[in-house]
């Protein structure tokens, strides 16, 4: 491989090429299931060609560019290469979105580089919306760099969040809510982590939190926010991860912070 194949530039600009075109092809799946009547599969068995499809295509389109990287992907696990580059992949975040035809729903893809994520592209399939950025480069959507809220009172906080599908874990997330409903402007569940990072990055929406996340739900959508200048972690300086992830400008991190500690929001199934 020669020099300067595995830069952050380099990578970012092979991901979104390749998240481009399998934005286009989730578009493209949903059309035809919903106008086909021949179609004689359920819904959700749309929505599960439709994940399985747009992660092959990158995985072969990975494959065929960098045969030595590894790939990380919702559906099909880890590759069995161990590169120093490895992609990771959610070819459809949100496919409840996706399933109902509501316009929020990625292709997320990043490459990591010695367990580092150095470049992620976010692609809203629906509307063609774009966030990328490279490690130590920004964090960049239509040309104009990223700088998150500018809010400094969790009591104007307009804060996203998102719920997990087991039944004990939505009714310790929504009691987690009861006691944070009261403290913020409103809150914000639009179905996509990646997306809901981007929006963070923004200011679109002031800060996130989740628990529940999969390194795929996160990895380009956190180095987004990250180099949009949002702090990205987990309670007690744990690093963001399955049991929590909030990303908030250093102004507003401490208050929801605290608060999500006080409400137990990281425990519960």
């Amino acid at each position: 491989m020669e020099s300067g194949a595995s830069t952050p530039d380099v990578l970012l600009g092979i991901a979104v090429r390749i998240a481009r075109e399998a934005a286009g092809t989730a578009r493209r799946m949903r059309a035809e299931a919903i106008t086909d009547v021949r179609t004689k599969s359920t819904d959700t068995d749309v929505v599960t060609a439709a994940d399985r499809a747009v992660e092959r295509q990158v995985v072969d389109a990975l494959a065929a560019e960098r045969p030595g990287d590894g790939v990380l992907g919702e559906e099909y696990g880890a590759s069995a290469s161990a590169g120093a580059v490895r992609w990771i992949l959610d070819p459809i975040d949100g496919t409840v979105n996706y399933l109902y035809g509501l316009p929020q729903y990625a292709v997320s893809l990043a490459a990591e580089v010695d367990g580092v994520v150095v470049a992620g592209v976010v692609r809203n399939a629906a509307t063609g919306d774009e966030w990328t950025a490279t490690l130590g480069g920004g964090a960049w959507r239509d040309g104009r760099r990223l700088t998150g809220s500018v809010r400094t009172g969790l009591d104007q906080t307009l804060l996203a969040t998102g719920f997990g599908y087991d039944p004990a874990r939505r009714a310790h997330q929504g009691a987690v809510l009861a006691g944070l409903i009261t403290r913020v402007r409103d809150i914000r569940r639009l179905g996509a982590a990646a997306i809901d990072l981007c929006l963070a990055a923004e200011g679109s929406v002031d800060a996130y939190f989740e628990k529940g996340l999969n390194p795929w739900d996160h990895a380009a959508g956190g180095l987004i926010a990250a180099e949009a200048g949002l702090r990205v972690s987990g309670l007690g300086g744990a690093a963001a991860g399955g049991d929590m992830l909030v990303a908030a400008p250093p102004a507003l991190f401490k208050a929801l912070h605290d608060a999500l500690v006080e409400l137990d929001a990281a425990g519960g199934p």
